[in-house]
């Protein structure tokens, strides 16, 4: 709890750093960029899509008559809009967190490491490559569970408890391999993410709690339509700004963790082995 409490303060005061603040503009920048030409390709198609859906429902159809008649036939127009915004939103969350592991967890790893674990060897245990494919395989199977996971959702509990935790087993198998990559071999890794594995899995569902505040951006209601222009690089912005705490904080954790190991494995290397005179008066 100590060493999970000692890294959460570090990585507060780490996202005041200037570079931390200015690395998180660089996804931003890629991920708005992403968006907008998916936006330009796809977002008539899918609020096309989403409107015949809806006119599609005789149960919907009775609502939209009843609204009208009470003058708020216009709340289809804009509830539209919202529906597509929602089911994007999970994209967007999964984009932002793999450019900031791909981009900004190398250079925020670089950055704590020559301010605080100067003298921790690197091993080059993983691969950029190797990093890349773990983190797309890890996005696929979150996905994946989302998908699967929806009809739960419309349970009033779970609505609140599987989404953070498919967040937090995202963030937590990506983060902490990323945060490892460079420093821990393969066997450390294992070793380390076995050993952390529920402080980890705590962490990466606090974290995916945290990544819902982003959505409170669009709590003003159908006001946020008119303002989608200035909301969806303010909420991309805040996934990234949290990942990227999320990120140092796995950082400082995991970097800390491996410090650990590797002074119980020189310690252990230095007991004396017992000689076999020594072996056999213990055995008898």
């Amino acid at each position: 709890m100590n060493a999970m409490l000692d890294a959460f303060w570090r990585s507060v005061a780490y996202c005041l750093h200037p570079k931390v603040i200015g690395l998180s503009l660089l996804p931003l920048l890629l991920v708005i960029g992403l968006i907008a030409g998916l936006g330009y390709f796809y977002m008539d198609p899918a609020l096309a899509a989403v409107q015949g859906l809806l006119e599609s429902s005789d149960l919907l159809n009775q609502l939209w008559t009843w609204l009208e008649s009470i003058g708020a036939g216009k709340l289809k127009t804009v509830l539209v809009p919202l529906i597509v915004i929602a089911l994007a939103t999970p994209l967007i969350v999964v984009a932002s967190l793999l450019v900031v592991a791909t981009l900004m967890t190398p250079l925020i790893v670089r950055l704590v490491t020559q301010r605080r674990f100067p003298t921790l060897e690197r091993t080059g245990g993983a691969s950029y490559l190797l990093s890349v494919l773990w983190g797309l395989g890890a996005s696929l199977t979150a996905l994946v569970l989302l998908v699967l996971s929806v009809p739960l959702w419309f349970v009033p509990p779970l609505v609140l408890v599987l989404p953070p935790l498919i967040w937090g087993w995202l963030t937590y198998r990506v983060l902490a391999f990323d945060a490892l990559a460079d420093h821990a071999t393969t066997e450390e890794r294992h070793t380390l993410m076995r050993r952390h594995r529920w402080w980890l899995l705590g962490m990466g569902i606090f974290t995916g709690y945290l990544g819902a505040a982003p959505s409170l951006v669009w709590s003003v209601g159908f006001v946020a339509v008119a303002l989608a222009p200035v909301l969806v690089p303010l909420s991309i912005w805040l996934y990234t700004l949290i990942f990227a705490f999320s990120s140092l904080w796995f950082t400082h954790y995991c970097l800390a963790a491996l410090q650990q190991l590797r002074r119980e494995t020189a310690a252990a290397a230095l007991e004396p082995v017992p000689s076999p005179a020594e072996q056999a008066v213990e055995v008898l």
